[in-house]
């Protein structure tokens, strides 16, 4: 089915985009209409007026009650449960097909009247409506937090233009412009913080709770709700390119991607209706061949059990719901899977490849030793930052953050030397900020202890003499020793590193991190080709973790790629299956389960359903079993599977 290009700022929070399922079609209203009084009415009247006719049926209180007056009764009583099943019915045999559950039920239940039993022929088609509420409330509840997704889109944006903050639709707020947040409204888009420090509600975006307070300069995420007074952000993206409109797109794109196991159900489900029609023919007309005391009227009640047991309402809506309820706990806990397909493929990984920078560490570089020899720390330092001020190296940025309002000595007549670090005079002394090649290369002599060390080191000499070093370190992320052992936790039996880092420090935080095997100092190409190899292995199904514009060409040829979605680069988020919001590996763990547990309960829906009406359909076929047995092989599984299905929003990940 080819997907129609969706206008995020279109998107109805209370449609489901995509292929039309057995609850969007029976489905009668918007979800939040399902939650009135007013859509059980019809399924109340008619269970008042069956209760009624049953009464006096039984225990004959009304003599009048009979012939036409009875007939008009239960008629009555079926209508508004029945005709909106036979007009999709009808609709649909108009449409092609033909041998829909909406067919099913109105053969079996008009065929019912036709035979007088009136009261069972409402009770299938009461108790059939009833079990499609059950359902639609259900599928509501499975949507709630895509639909949580969705309501966190911004209406509008205060802009500053003309030298007054004006509210305007954010898709016509441009790249650059300065628009202003007050406390508890959504950010509209993308930007970065102009005020000094704000505090952000992030849960819609990332599942988590906890605020997130961020200093002037750093990104701030559409969808977030501003906690604490009022802020003022320059934008960095257009409303169409922002975080939310992107995870909107996803998640809508998400409910329209099927599982194979989905697919196939439905697939199934086309042939084994029209079969199953032309079986409840055969057992209404071929006994008379084989039976001495035929009786029509019997034998057509078995066959019109056997339809109503036949109806693949179980199947077609569980199954479904069972991949919904999956897609929907994971997005709760932070986790944005791109479709139910790959919370099967998810379940298939026994190889996990990672990404270091960024995936297991924060990706931002911090002091992690100061060594000086000539001088105090203090004192050491303050030549090293005045030198650094002059850079916009990353290292050069961890450097400053040792003092917030930088050096008070002054750097002049600073150059670069290529490869190599930086020369210049600081308080009339000679000062050189660079690698071991740069101390060489002017006859400074290096104290051998330098040799062993596997970080990034930024070396210090003053007029002509090895003043000291920096080490500079990326550092782990909290979880990520969590990570690993929750992952082993999973099954997964092989875990690898793959790291355009040098292969020194990569072998280093491999080792930190109980990893199997680990490569540094690789191209994307190196990358790729190394995931390449590893999918040639029998049975080895692989998942790489990333978050780096180098890393999309193998997130897209994995099994199964998983962005960082939080700090990730838009081309590997774009790229990837599975998105981690909130940029913890820890999460990665937390997928595995959610899409193993989605794949169990699925499979029990599978068995539950095809078990139960194997059984009521052959009790059914050799006149064992009533219509009674016949509703609650139907609606009675389909009501067990959905509730089987709806324990995927309960459980625990941890």
């Amino acid at each position: 089915m080819k997907k129609k290009k969706v206008n995020l700022r279109d998107i109805d929070p209370k449609k489901h985009q995509g292929e039309h399922t057995h609850d969007d079609r029976h489905n009668h209203g918007s979800p939040e209409k399902a939650s009135n009084f007013s859509t059980y009415l019809p399924a109340i009247f008619s269970f008042v007026m069956l209760i009624a006719g049953i009464a006096i049926d039984y225990f004959d209180a009304f003599p009048f009650f009979k012939g036409w007056i009875r007939i008009v009764w239960y008629t009555v009583a079926y209508i508004p449960v029945g005709f909106p099943v036979i007009k999709e019915g009808w609709n649909s045999i108009k449409n092609g097909d033909f041998f829909t559950e909406f067919f099913l039920m109105s053969i079996a239940t008009l065929g019912a009247f036709a035979i007088r039993e009136y009261p069972e022929g409402v009770a299938v088609m009461l108790f059939y409506a009833v079990g499609e509420l059950f359902q639609n409330a259900a599928v509501n509840r499975a949507k709630g937090n895509i639909k949580a997704l969705l309501d966190v889109r911004p209406n509008e944006a205060l802009v500053y233009r003309d030298g007054d903050f004006v509210p305007v639709d954010p898709e016509t707020v441009r790249i650059g412009e300065k628009i202003q947040v007050r406390v508890g409204e959504k950010v509209p888009l993308d930007g970065m913080l102009l005020s000094e420090k704000g505090s952000f509600n992030t849960a819609a975006l990332t599942g988590e709770s906890k605020p997130d307070t961020i200093a002037k300069g750093d990104t701030v995420f559409a969808g977030s709700i501003n906690l604490d007074g009022v802020i003022e952000i320059e934008t960095t993206k257009e409303f169409k390119d922002s975080s939310i409109a992107r995870i909107l797109d996803m998640v809508q794109n998400a409910t329209a991607r099927k599982s194979k196991t989905e697919l196939f159900i439905r697939k199934f489900a086309r042939i084994y209706t029209p079969i199953v029609v032309f079986l409840a023919i055969g057992l209404t007309f071929l006994p008379y061949f084989f039976v001495d005391d035929y009786v029509f009227r019997d034998w057509l009640y078995r066959a019109l059990i056997f339809l109503v047991i036949s109806c693949p309402c179980a199947l077609v809506i569980s199954i479904p719901l069972g991949y919904f309820g999956g897609l929907g706990a994971a997005s709760r806990n932070g986790i944005l899977f791109k479709g139910a397909s790959f919370l099967d493929a998810m379940t298939k990984v026994n190889t996990v490849v990672m990404d270091k920078t960024g995936t297991v560490t924060k990706g931002v570089f911090k002091i992690k030793e100061i060594k000086s020899i000539t001088f105090e720390e203090t004192e050491f330092m303050k030549y090293l930052m005045a030198m650094e001020e002059q850079s916009t190296h990353p290292i050069a940025k961890a450097i400053l953050e040792y003092k917030a309002d930088g050096s008070d000595y002054e750097a002049n007549d600073v150059s670069e030397v290529a490869g190599k670090g930086l020369k210049g005079t600081v308080n009339g002394k000679t000062v050189l900020v660079g690698n071991k090649a740069l101390m060489t290369s002017n006859n400074i002599e290096v104290p051998t202890e330098t040799d062993g060390i596997v970080e990034s080191i930024v070396m210090v000499a003053i007029e002509g003499k090895f003043a000291g070093y920096v080490t500079i370190a990326d550092e782990l992320k909290e979880d990520a020793h969590q990570a690993i052992k929750q992952i082993r936790d999973a099954g997964i039996t092989k875990i690898i590193m793959l790291s355009g880092d040098k292969d020194s420090i990569t072998q280093q935080v491999s080792k930190e991190l109980n990893i199997d095997w680990a490569k540094g100092g690789l191209l994307p190409e190196d990358k790729l080709n190394e995931v390449e190899e590893l999918k040639k292995q029998p049975d080895t199904k692989v998942a790489f973790i990333g978050d780096g514009i180098n890393d999309a060409p193998v997130l897209a040829a994995s099994g199964v790629g998983i962005a960082m979605g939080g700090l990730g680069s838009d081309v590997a988020i774009e790229t990837a299956d599975v998105i981690i919001q909130t940029d913890q590996p820890s999460k990665i763990a937390r997928a595995i389960k959610i899409g193993r547990s989605t794949r169990s309960i699925v499979w029990q829906n599978i068995g539950l359903a095809f078990g139960v009406k194997v059984i009521v359909l052959i009790l059914g076929a050799g006149g064992l079993a009533t219509m009674w047995e016949a509703v609650f092989a139907d609606v009675g599984v389909a009501l067990l599977a959905i509730f089987n299905a709806v324990r995927l929003q309960r459980m625990k990940w941890d």
